[in-house]
């Protein structure tokens, strides 16, 4: 898949693209659909298949302090649209000059004018251009004496809920790891850098790999977990997992930490690490002593390690 950012990058080659638009948040199963079913318009079209989305939130230009914790980075969202099979991520920076452009101008502008497009598919609730004016019926009524048509793909429900980004949040903030995985289609993970941390952990017997992930990045609710840690060269180790401030120690900023179980080294700083989560074991809590924290680190291993074991 090739990826193209921003206006100036346009127009694409010639040739005529089937497209799809939006911010894709997780890319869940409801994304997917409509991403997989662009794919497959355009091979019908003998045409390219684009998929637009924005470097940041709209919500971060149009309402600042108001726009939500993301799901995924813009690289991870890049790797799970290209695994739908799309030929070209498109980019866009969402600026508040760029919020101001009209639906009408958009469809000419970028999606005919830049993309070539003859068929765009979104999903039924899709809005663009300024103020949100933009609809599906936009871009058929736009789109029409330009050749480009439009169709759209009714919302994705599981069990008669329907997946949204916003839906998977909620529930990953409250520690629901059930949901998330249903609407996403495989377990949430987040990305970070491994940094330098207390040391503490390594002093206890259980070292820990602290994360730094984005800012923009959501984390789950605060609590322990079982899961799977993923290193850039593909090795993967049951991990118990940390989301907290640890504070039988004092109280720290909110982060990810995990120690890696049957790791042969202690030492992953600067490493990139993928961390997956697949159960909640218990809420984070002060103990009274070191003792009694040693104690519950040891029992979450041990949960960790049949959990993974028994599920992988």
């Amino acid at each position: 898949m090739d990826i193209v950012r921003g206006l100036n990058a346009l127009p694409l080659p010639t040739g005529p693209s089937v497209v799809t638009v939006g911010f894709f948040d997780g890319v869940h199963l409801g994304h997917q659909e409509v991403i997989r079913g662009t794919v497959e318009a355009a091979k019908d079209r003998d045409a390219r298949s684009v998929a637009v989305t924005f470097d940041r939130h709209p919500r971060e230009v149009l309402t600042p302090g108001e726009e939500p914790r993301l799901l995924t980075t813009v690289e991870r969202k890049a790797e799970l649209i290209a695994a739908c099979g799309t030929d070209v991520l498109v980019v866009l920076e969402f600026t508040e000059e760029f919020s101001k452009v009209p639906a009408e101008d958009f469809v000419r502008d970028v999606l005919v004018g830049g993309l070539h497009a003859v068929h765009a598919r979104v999903g039924a609730n899709f809005t663009f251009g300024h103020r949100a004016a933009g609809t599906v019926a936009t871009l058929r009524e736009v789109g029409e004496p330009l050749a480009m048509t439009a169709d759209e793909v009714r919302l994705f429900a599981i069990g008669g809920r329907v997946v949204s980004s916003s839906s998977i949040r909620e529930a990953l903030a409250g520690g629901d790891l059930a949901w998330p995985r249903i609407g996403l289609g495989r377990r949430f993970a987040v990305d970070g850098e491994v940094v330098a941390g207390a040391g503490r952990g390594k002093g206890l017997g259980y070292p820990t790999a602290n994360l730094r992930t984005w800012p923009r990045l959501l984390l789950p609710g605060q609590g322990i977990y079982a899961g799977v840690a993923e290193l850039e060269d593909g090795g993967r180790y049951v991990a118990a997992v940390d989301v907290g401030t640890n504070p039988t120690f004092g109280t720290e900023p909110l982060h990810v930490e995990a120690f890696l179980l049957d790791f042969p080294d202690d030492e992953l700083r600067g490493d990139t690490l993928t961390v997956e989560f697949w159960e909640r074991l218990r809420d984070e809590v002060k103990f009274d002593s070191v003792d009694d924290l040693v104690a519950a680190i040891a029992e979450d291993v041990e949960r960790t390690r049949s959990i993974v074991t028994s599920q992988g």
